[in-house]
């Protein structure tokens, strides 16, 4: 009996500390927003099908999230429109010819990818976040098939970006 009481009182004063320290368990989202809709990315770059990645991972973060409900732009209580600015792709690492000679070459890239984005409620006038930027990166190495590795970096770089545009959607109030 002593044992459960104690149980009790700890789980109680456990409960009083939190609350009220300002501690939310849950969505941290906006009270008012429950759904979201990713609308077309723009691409202002030569990136091949860099929108549809971005917008591909953008939906995915929002949905393992969880905190707002991916939906139709028709219904949705926030839309997000991104524009890719950049994409960029930089050598980091270099190694030696393996012919012997005394040049060296590439072998590790980075690719960095910058976009704006911004989230409006339909039929406000003034959008819930003005165009923000952010960015993501990735590093991959020289391989059997370069334009593979250049594409897969690409998604992670673009997939760093997505979770930086979901975390501001849902926690910057």
């Amino acid at each position: 009996m002593k044992k459960l009481t104690f149980l009790l009182f700890t789980a109680l004063i456990f409960s009083g500390i939190t609350t009220g320290c300002g501690y939310k368990f849950g969505s941290l989202a906006h009270p008012q927003l429950e759904s979201v809709a990713v609308a077309p990315v723009i691409n202002d770059t030569l990136a091949y099908n860099a929108s549809t990645i971005l917008r591909g991972v953008l939906t995915e973060r929002f949905t393992v999230d969880g905190s707002l409900k991916l939906v139709s732009m028709h219904s949705a209580d926030c839309i997000i429109y991104a524009r890719i600015t950049d994409v960029a792709y930089k050598p980091i690492g270099y190694g030696s010819d393996p012919n012997g000679d005394d040049t060296f070459l590439a072998n590790e890239w980075n690719c960095k990818v910058t976009v704006e984005f911004s989230a409006v409620i339909p039929g406000r006038g003034k959008p819930l976040i003005k165009n923000q930027q952010t960015t993501g990166s990735a590093s991959f190495f020289n391989g059997p098939d370069m334009e593979t590795s250049r594409h897969s970096a690409m998604r992670q770089a673009f997939l760093t970006a997505a979770k930086n545009i979901v975390s501001r959607v849902t926690e910057g109030w």
